[in-house]
C-alpha cells in the first residue's frame, strides 16, 4: 500500500519538474538499455508542445522507447511472473499498479484526444499525431506500472526517476524532449477530471482540458454555467451536456423552477419525472429522512432512478437494490 500511495501521488503531482532529476534519470534509463547518453534535452511545455517539437525535430536518429521503455519492462514483468507464479503476479498487480491504472489510463487517453484536437487542421493529419504520441514514455502517468515493480530491482529506477520529477517524454537515439508536469489538475472522488470554473487540467503554455465529471466539455460552456435558467437547460440540444447542467444547477432546484408536477406520491415518497426532448427521462424520488437534524428540521433528498420506474417505492427499493414488492421496511431513518 506505500508503494501505491507514493505512485498515486507521483501521478497526480502539480507543479515545475525538477529538471536536474528528470534528466539525470533520462540518463541511467539510457545506460540501463545499453545506449549512448542522449547530446540533446529539450524541454517543452506540454504534451502539445512536445509533439510539434517532434514533428519538427532533427538529427535525432531514431526512436527509442523499445530499448528504454518496453522491453525492460516486458522483461522485468516476465521475471517477476516467473519467481512468483501467475497466483503471485495476480495479487501482486491488484494489490498496486490495478489501483491506479484507470485513472492514469483514462487520464493519458484524455490528453492524447486533447492534442489531436489541437493539433490535427484536417482529419488526416489524425494518424501522423496519434503516431508521434505512440512514440511517448508516460513518466508519471506510467504510475501504475511502476507501482508495481517497485522495491523489486534497479532495472527501472531511470524510468521511475524521470516519473517522479517529470511528465511525459520521448527518447530518441541523439535527443530527448521531455515534457514540463501540469501546473493545475482538479479531479472528482472518483478520479475523474472535474471542474466547473476553469481547467480541470492545465500547462504551463495553456494546454488544457475542461471536464464535468469526467465529461469533455468546451471551456464556454462551463462559462454559461454560473447563468443557468430551466428554459437555457430544455433548449440544450446535447443529451451529455443537459446532464451536467442538470447536475450543476440541481435536480430538486429545476423541478421548483420549472413547474414540474409530482407523477406518483406514497409512504416512502414522491416520484418526479423530467422529460427530455432527444434522452431518456429524468426520474426522482423525494424522500424525506425521518430523522430529525440537530436543529429539529427533517433534511430532504432526492434519488435518481431509472426511467422505467412508476412508483415512489419502487424507486427507493431500487435505490437498495430491491423490487417495489421485496421493499418493507420496518422502520425508515
Amino acid at each position: 500500500m506505500q508503494f501505491v500511495n507514493t505512485w498515486r501521488a507521483v501521478a497526480a503531482a502539480t507543479g515545475r519538474a525538477d529538471r536536474g532529476a528528470a534528466e539525470a534519470g533520462v540518463r541511467l534509463a539510457y545506460r540501463a538499455a545499453g545506449l549512448a547518453e542522449p547530446e540533446r534535452v529539450i524541454w517543452a511545455d506540454s504534451p502539445k508542445a512536445a509533439v510539434e517539437v517532434v514533428e519538427k525535430l532533427t538529427g535525432a536518429g531514431r526512436s527509442v522507447r523499445e530499448e528504454v521503455r518496453t522491453r525492460p519492462w516486458a522483461e522485468e514483468r516476465r521475471r517477476l511472473y516467473d519467481e512468483l507464479g501467475p497466483a503471485g503476479w495476480s495479487a501482486l498487480w491488484s494489490a498496486t499498479g490495478a489501483q491506479l491504472w484507470e485513472t492514469t489510463a483514462a487520464l493519458a487517453e484524455r490528453i492524447r484526444t486533447g492534442v489531436v484536437a489541437e493539433l490535427a487542421a484536417r482529419p488526416e493529419d489524425e494518424s501522423s499525431i496519434r503516431l508521434v504520441l505512440l512514440d511517448a514514455v508516460l513518466g508519471q502517468h506510467d504510475a501504475a506500472w511502476l507501482a508495481a515493480f517497485d522495491g523489486r530491482g534497479d532495472r527501472l529506477t531511470g524510468l521511475a526517476e524521470v516519473a517522479r520529477n517529470a511528465g511525459w517524454w520521448w527518447p530518441y537515439e541523439h535527443a530527448v524532449v521531455i515534457v514540463e508536469r501540469p501546473e493545475a489538475l482538479h479531479r472528482d472522488e472518483a478520479g475523474r477530471l472535474d471542474r466547473a470554473d476553469g481547467p480541470a487540467l492545465a500547462y504551463p503554455d495553456g494546454f488544457a482540458l475542461y471536464a464535468w465529471r469526467g465529461m469533455p466539455v468546451p471551456a464556454e460552456f462551463l462559462d454559461g454555467l454560473a447563468s443557468l435558467t430551466p428554459d437555457r437547460i430544455r433548449a440544450e440540444e446535447n443529451a451529455e451536456r443537459r446532464r451536467v447542467m442538470l447536475e450543476y444547477y440541481g435536480y430538486d432546484r429545476y423541478l421548483a423552477e420549472s413547474g414540474a408536477e409530482p407523477v406518483h406520491r406514497d409512504e416512502t415518497g414522491i416520484l418526479w419525472r423530467i422529460a427530455m426532448a432527444g434522452d431518456e427521462d429524468v426520474v426522482m424520488v423525494e424522500v424525506v429522512n425521518s430523522t430529525p437534524e440537530p436543529d429539529g428540521t427533517h433534511r430532504t433528498y432526492w434519488l435518481r432512478v431509472p426511467p422505467r420506474t412508476r412508483t415512489a417505492k419502487e424507486g427507493v427499493a431500487w435505490t437498495f437494490g430491491l423490487d417495489g414488492e421485496a421493499y418493507a421496511p420496518v422502520r425508515q431513518t
